[in-house]
């Protein structure tokens, strides 16, 4: 099972346009193009019912007493958990990839709507829902792709991992709002084969270059 994109190679870093958040001169940093990768995927195993795409950064502070201050940098020892940008299920085994921005154009404040979406799919809550949930502006639920928006003063460089998961089911066991951890946990045992696509991506100015 293979996945690939055009958007940008494997590993390598990952555009602005595909991001949440870019620099800014005046600002620091202000929302981005938010524009949703393209993807194709082929050699799927038999007996493939249903597609589950999750984008997750395994690098985020686990503590947020250093975000975004800019007088320090969060250290690169402290200890990153998950955020989860994109959580997609049922997508059909049929189909054969996504175009870019055929998912978000734009960041949108309090998020875009879910969980149904296009080919029969549904969409998960990604984790700017509580990013942003005591924030009166902003807060709301954020379904969908929301691309990277990595704190301003990381000395870490964050990575986003794309995985798609070819899965024996055709509707993935979940209901309601989902996220990308109780999406891992359901498709626990149905997995055929997975795939992977990566990027970096950085907003601290001194790694930027």
């Amino acid at each position: 099972m293979k996945l690939n994109s055009t958007s940008w190679p494997d590993g390598a870093a990952i555009p602005a346009r595909y991001a949440a958040g870019r620099p800014d001169p005046q600002a620091t940093v202000t929302f981005s193009d938010d524009v949703s990768p393209q993807f194709t995927w082929s050699e799927l195993p038999a007996g493939t019912r249903s597609l589950a795409l999750i984008c997750h950064d395994p690098d985020v502070p686990s503590r947020g007493d250093d975000v975004n201050q800019p007088d320090r940098e969060v250290p690169a020892d402290l200890p990153r958990v998950d955020f989860f940008h994109w959580v997609l299920v049922d997508l059909p085994p049929t189909l054969a990839g996504l175009a870019e921005g055929e998912f978000a154009r734009g960041f949108v404040a309090r998020g875009r709507p879910g969980p149904q979406t296009l080919h029969g799919a549904r969409h998960g809550l990604n984790d700017y829902t509580g990013w942003f949930a005591g924030n009166e502006q902003m807060a709301g639920k954020y379904y969908g792709y929301n691309g990277p928006f990595p704190p301003f003063n990381d000395s870490l460089l964050h990575h986003y991992v794309f995985t798609l998961y070819a899965l024996d089911v055709a509707r993935c066991p979940v209901e309601g709002d989902f996220t990308g951890a109780q999406v891992r946990a359901a498709i626990a045992g149905h997995v055929l084969a997975q795939a992977q696509h990566s990027g970096a991506y950085t907003l601290n100015p001194r790694l930027r270059g």
